[in-house]
């Protein structure tokens, strides 16, 4: 059974550079294992592969039951530099809440 983001969890967006950094936190704490196994860096990596151009770290932060992205060189340069409609990346926020993930393990 699959499941996109957007039914688990919402996300928020923020920058430094050209570093995207995106928060997944789960609507329930108890879907936050679910994400922690659904939801990795290199599933991230080819979801946004148009868009995140370097590395993706991702940090887990189990106090808060969230999970954060960093996504280097994916601003286009940066809000100073870009051209982009969106040099901000907070529209890159749904982008990810757009990825689709098995849940078949967890129903």
């Amino acid at each position: 059974m699959k499941a996109k983001l957007y039914d688990l969890a919402h996300c928020r967006a923020g920058d430094k550079g050209n570093t995207l950094i995106l928060s997944l936190i789960p609507f329930q704490e108890k879907d936050y294992p679910l994400l922690c196994r659904a939801v990795t860096p290199e599933k991230v990596k080819d979801h946004l592969c148009d868009i995140v151009k370097g590395d993706i770290v991702r940090y887990e932060l189990p106090n808060i039951a969230a999970l954060q992205f960093v996504c280097h060189h994916a601003l286009d340069g940066g809000v100073t530099t870009s051209l982009a409609l969106d040099p901000h990346g907070k529209t890159l926020s749904y982008a990810l809440l757009g990825m689709e993930i098995d849940i078949s393990d967890c129903v």
